[in-house]
């Protein structure tokens, strides 16, 4: 069995692609450390998450979001380099980091609208 589970952020926005059969593939980058103090290593995952839910998370999933991810581990050559891929089967959003976060401490709080759809 294959089940890799991480909590990282994102290094750069998901971008949706879609294959000649018309199935849409999200893809992005996201740091994973392990470690602390100078022991600390940060792992570099390329993802990729598949069909619908790629197109409708894509919008959330933003560089520097901090987000937990389960999947397939692999690994893929290309020009002599190793990376490791992850084939995501569930995402969970944690939380941004930036100019967003600043933006929204400074906002009063909102009280939630528990009608609105979400969008997955």
């Amino acid at each position: 069995m294959n089940v890799f589970t991480a909590i990282g952020r994102v290094g750069r926005d998901a971008q949706v692609r879609y294959t000649p059969a018309g199935k849409a593939v999200a893809g992005w980058s996201l740091a994973v450390d392990d470690g602390w103090g100078q022991s600390k290593q940060t792992v570099w995952l390329d993802c990729s998450l598949w069909g619908d839910r790629a197109e409708k998370l894509a919008p959330f999933i933003t560089k520097g979001a901090q987000i937990g991810v389960t999947g397939s581990i692999g690994t893929r050559e290309h020009d002599g380099k190793t990376y490791v891929t992850l084939r995501v089967q569930d995402v969970t959003l944690l939380g941004g980091k930036g100019e967003r976060d600043q933006q929204q401490a400074q906002q009063p709080a909102a009280v939630p609208d528990y009608d609105v759809d979400i969008p997955f």
